[in-house]
């Protein structure tokens, strides 16, 4: 239309005080570029693996697998600082103020939505593993099998590292690129944002009630947690999670999309179910309640038949927990348009 504003300006308004991209063919790309696996993945992969290595040593001297779960949030975290900040205040010499300012507003909200998710995270399983004073139920198992600290690196340690090095896509490559691949117009765009943020909102939102609750039910009483939001499904804490992740890729289309970053929620999505969510989990559970307590096995049995262990049915939408969540994306779209116009005007 006419006398419209660009949607640069209009959405992402990019600072005049943006450091032009160096030379190098690695640092910004086009989305058939073979070069996204050298400047995305190895990079992350690299990172990982090194701190896998670190976290290995550190769980097999104190006998402690659940170190390995102080990476997960942390290393995000520090690949996205990195991959925005570190990396271009190393290739062009600019300064960190320059290089924050010359981030979009879609960027920022992703860092800053990445390290509040991470940090948040990291502080809970570090405080709930030294509270604990011993490892994790569900590594015991595991730990008692033959050899298992002399495989560990190569089975565990450094497979979550690759599992890292996808799902962290969507939080690396939009700060490697140029600007959108899609032809949307801005109405859209602006639509695709507010869901980006409302889902943070709530899946954050989610995880932190899931928490809450199931600390103050464990304080109280013995048996299973099934009210709250554990009334909407078996495992709200993970579910809150894949809404989150599913954020991230939603301001990515904001902003500098890659096709490849679909694959960043989906590697989060298997690993919860197949590989170290729910499924390990649950698992873990029945072994241990059948064998120490009874009551819980029978109430696991019985939840599973009532609920999902993921997502919620269609009369799960009306639970007032469910209404409760929805509620917390709500504020949170409105929050973030508060402070973006605020931030616009000045």
């Amino acid at each position: 239309m006419a006398g419209a504003p660009a949607y640069s300006m209009m959405i992402d308004p990019k600072p005049h005080s943006r450091a032009p991209p160096p030379p190098s063919p690695g640092f910004k790309m086009t989305t058939g570029d073979v070069g996204i696996l050298k400047s995305t993945l190895l990079p992350s992969f690299s990172l990982y693996s090194g701190l896998s290595v670190a976290a290995y040593a550190v769980a097999q001297s104190t006998d402690r697998l659940e170190i390995k779960d102080w990476l997960w949030p942390s290393a995000q975290v520090l690949n996205a600082w990195l991959t925005a900040i570190g990396r271009p205040m190393y290739e062009t010499g600019i300064t960190f103020p320059d290089a924050w300012r010359g981030l979009t507003w879609s960027e920022k909200l992703l860092i800053s939505g990445v390290t509040v998710w991470g940090t948040r995270l990291f502080a809970r399983i570090v405080s709930r593993s030294l509270a604990r004073g011993k490892d994790d139920p569900r590594y015991e198992a595991q730990k008692k099998e033959k050899g298992f600290w002399k495989t560990a690196l190569f089975k565990i340690f450094l497979p979550e590292a690759a599992f890292l090095s996808f799902i962290s896509l969507p939080i690396t490559v939009p700060y490697s690129m140029g600007d959108t691949t899609l032809s949307v117009s801005t109405n859209t765009l602006s639509t695709v944002r507010a869901l980006g943020v409302g889902l943070f909102s709530a899946g954050f939102a989610l995880e932190i009630m899931a928490d809450t609750q199931l600390e103050l039910h464990l304080n109280e009483r013995e048996d299973l947690c099934r009210y709250g939001v554990w009334s909407l499904v078996r495992h709200p804490n993970y579910l809150g999670d894949t809404l989150v992740h599913i954020s991230f890729l939603l301001m990515n289309i904001t902003d500098s999309f890659n096709p490849i970053v679909l694959l960043g929620p989906l590697a989060n999505y298997l690993f919860l179910r197949l590989v170290g969510g729910d499924k390990k989990t649950e698992e873990s559970q029945e072994k241990r309640y059948q064998q120490q307590d009874t009551h819980k096995y029978e109430q696991l049995c019985n939840w599973r038949g009532e609920k999902n262990s993921f997502w919620p049915s269609l009369k799960d939408l009306t639970n007032p927990w469910a209404l409760a969540v929805v509620g917390c994306g709500l504020i949170g779209v409105v929050a973030e348009e508060i402070v973006r116009s605020s931030l616009t005007m000045r």
